[in-house]
């Protein structure tokens, strides 16, 4: 009977002491996923506390230190069983904590990227552009780099553009710089920037860098007005943008006549 009031008592305990931490964490505008997971936690501590309690009061010559180093055995082979299960778990725990990334953001962690729709203590959801979503282990999401595109609102953008070697680079310059001003996509606070970058094999290559939008989409708009606007400033300047090239070099004179026929 007093076992079976203890356990009565914490699921009492646990039931409405979670309320008032819900409300507390509510307050703090915590988000719901932290909150589901504070709840977890504070039911779990409640319930093996009054779990012990409980067997403590059954069994009469089991001590509380016995339960507790029983348990500590059988969390350990509980734990070995279920390794990647409880590495999620905390993983999950410590990401919610640290809020590295929120819902809506767009990730990318070793080549899986995507939009956050949740995160959970378990796994993290995320969208891609071509609709499928990829249940991501918060483990991996932990142990690996992870770039959040969607960090900050602006994204500096690099795209290359070589020009002919016979081109005069000074006017090439200054055609690819006012190529850039007055885009609808390109931030006109942040500074654009046009650099000589080296010599390609056809081409003498130029970087263009300038600020757009974070997403993916905002970027792929903005490559797609940048690259028609650098391409009309081009061909208005009369700059041609060169194709590869090679030059063949033959030890013997080559017949045209197509007389002879090497083997």
């Amino acid at each position: 009977m007093a076992a079976l009031i203890v356990l009565i008592l914490t699921w009492a305990l646990a039931r409405y002491t979670w309320r008032g931490e819900a409300r507390l964490l509510r307050r703090w505008h915590q988000r719901p996923a932290l909150i589901a997971a504070a709840r977890t936690l504070t039911r779990s501590f409640i319930w093996f506390g009054g779990l012990v309690v409980a067997a403590v009061l059954v069994f009469p010559g089991m001590s509380a230190t016995n339960v507790v180093a029983g348990l500590g055995v059988g969390s350990l082979v509980v734990g070995l069983a279920f390794k990647d299960i409880f590495e999620n778990y905390l993983a999950g725990l410590l990401i919610l904590l640290r809020r590295p990334m929120k819902i809506g953001d767009d990730i990318l962690c070793e080549g899986i990227e995507g939009q956050v729709e949740q995160i959970t203590i378990r796994d993290t959801y995320l969208r891609r552009r071509s609709g499928e979503l990829v249940l991501v282990p918060n483990a991996f999401i932990y142990r690996n780099p992870t770039t959040v595109l969607t960090d900050q609102p602006l994204r500096r953008i690099t795209l290359e553009v070589g020009v002919a070697y016979g081109t005069d680079l000074e006017r090439a310059h200054s055609v690819l710089l006012e190529a850039l001003e007055g885009l609808d996509t390109v931030e006109a606070s942040k500074k654009t920037e046009v650099f000589c970058q080296g010599f390609g094999d056809s081409s003498i290559d130029f970087v263009l860098r300038w600020w757009t939008g974070s997403t993916p989409v905002q970027e792929l708009r903005s490559r797609d007005e940048v690259a028609r606007a650098v391409k009309r400033a081009l061909d208005g300047a009369g700059i041609d943008i060169p194709f590869p090239q090679r030059t063949l070099s033959f030890l013997e004179p080559v017949p045209l006549d197509g007389s002879r026929q090497d083997r």
